[in-house]
């Protein structure tokens, strides 16, 4: 059983509104900010339906984890509740399946971040910003929890300032105070070029752009009342989907869905046409900063649950957290997390072109696939009215719709196997060890019995019954 008693016990605690900010600056990164070029590159402008419908389905995720998280908090967040509603084998691939999605998250991140630094510096190869990214984000880690949440915090203002200053340019050149002699903003004619098919395989790039709500799960149980939980979530949600849904509808609106084709930020793209000479080193510094602190959400997650299979003999002890001394770094989680790093870093060498969208697509698959995970362990461990049950279903029905949609699409299909492929070693590596628990747990048994069948007589001496 995971722990019920944080480990972060001598750390400050967090008010919700700070939760929720730390929830914006986990999930604001290049999932919105370069992610949204395929999304609109595959749905077309339907792509703002997409993601409306992907924050109600966020929503409805996050609002059954926040229920189970006041109910009972636990170290481990989502993989402690699929433990104690369907026993070990769920706690364990529920851990693991989410490690290897932020393993996936951070290659994404990591060329993104290598993406946007070559647009200074073209002639430097993308392993050297990976590898430098990396390395930076690590030493964030290391600090600690209250590094990691104060320059969260300060990342979070700034990617909500870079957006809102977005749609401040944007209006002013919908009002004509800002002009340009190309075309100019105008209201797609066609809603749906690519067929609704187009739009639903867009649909999981438009979920991929809330991923991160789990970093808020695992830091929940530092909150001072962790009855706060469903209004931090909630706030934070609603805040993500009126951004995203009225910055993409402005970005739709400045220039055609055609032109977001190339590996560069729609916003950048949108404001091309208007001899800004500022705005494109602004946002790209901005967006660098969303990257980076998404990148370093990761690598706490991956760190995080780590630690916490490792404490519950789900993963190998070296990995746990020092039982004398809670306060020391748990040195070999760090360097497991240093060499999925640098494997993101060989991606970032071998396959510069193709590697964001193959992994981008694998990433979010591997996140939806916990959040179905998060939404049956809600049906075990809390007790639903009918609408919940309703919110349940149409929450994991919508979660399968996105993950069905990759196989429409070239872009995406190649993620989907990918996913496959990682969940295969997954349930591999669990029906394992299931098999050595059995024989674990047969022999405490027969340990047991034995001992039964032994008796101490007055002598101090053991006799047999």
């Amino acid at each position: 059983m995971a722990k019920t008693k944080s480990t972060t016990q001598g750390e400050k605690k967090l008010a919700w509104w700070q939760l929720s900010l730390l929830g914006v600056a986990c999930t604001i990164g290049t999932g919105f900010f370069l992610g949204s070029h395929l999304a609109i590159e595959i749905g077309g402008p339907a792509v703002v339906f997409a993601y409306a419908i992907a924050a109600f389905g966020a929503y409805l995720v996050f609002d059954k984890l926040a229920q189970m998280t006041a109910d009972h908090p636990m170290d481990g967040s989502f993989r402690s509740y699929a433990k104690k509603a369907y026993g070990r084998w769920a706690g364990f691939s529920s851990g693991w399946v989410y490690w290897s999605s932020e393993l996936l998250i951070m290659g994404s991140q990591l060329t993104a971040l290598s993406l946007f630094s070559r647009f200074w510096f073209p002639q430097i190869p993308m392993w050297c910003f990976a590898a430098g990214y990396g390395i930076l984000g690590l030493l964030v880690i290391i600090i600690g929890t209250k590094g990691f949440e104060r320059m969260e915090n300060i990342f979070a203002v700034t990617k909500i300032a870079a957006i809102f200053m977005f749609i401040v340019i944007a209006l002013l050149i919908l009002f004509n105070v800002i002009t340009t002699t190309d075309h100019g903003p105008a209201v797609p004619q066609d809603w749906l070029p690519t067929g609704v098919t187009g739009l639903w395989a867009a649909l999981i790039f438009a979920f991929y752009g809330y991923g991160g709500l789990e970093v808020m799960g695992l830091m929940a149980i530092r909150l001072k009342k962790p009855s706060d939980a469903p209004k931090a979530g909630k706030i934070m949600l609603l805040l993500l989907a009126i951004v995203y849904v009225s910055s993409i509808g402005l970005v739709l609106l400045l220039e055609p869905w055609t032109s977001y084709v190339a590996k560069e930020s729609p916003f950048v793209v949108s404001l091309a046409d208007y001899k800004l000479p500022f705005v494109p080193h602004f946002f790209n510094a901005a967006l660098i900063i969303a990257g980076f602190s998404t990148m370093t959400a990761s690598l706490f997650a991956v760190t995080t649950m780590l630690v916490t299979l490792a404490n519950d003999c789900d993963a190998p002890s070296i990995f746990a957290a020092n039982k004398n001394n809670e306060k020391k770094k748990p040195l070999s989680a760090f360097g497991l997390t240093a060499l999925g790093l640098g494997a993101s870093v060989l991606f970032a060498l071998l396959m510069p072109e193709s590697v964001y969208e193959y992994v981008t697509t694998a990433a979010s698959l591997m996140l939806l696939y916990n959040w179905l995970f998060i939404l049956m362990t809600s049906g075990r461990l809390l007790k639903l009215t009918i609408w919940g049950k309703i919110k349940k279903y149409l929450g994991i029905g919508l979660v399968a719709l996105a993950v069905a949609g990759t196989l429409f699409h070239s872009v995406s299909r190649p993620g989907f196997y990918i996913s496959l492929g990682f969940i295969a070693v997954i349930a591999l590596l669990t029906l394992i060890m299931s098999r050595v628990w059995k024989k674990q747990d047969k022999e405490s048994k027969n340990d047991n019995h034995e001992k039964s069948d032994y008796h101490t007589d007055p002598t101090g001496k053991q006799r047999s019954r």
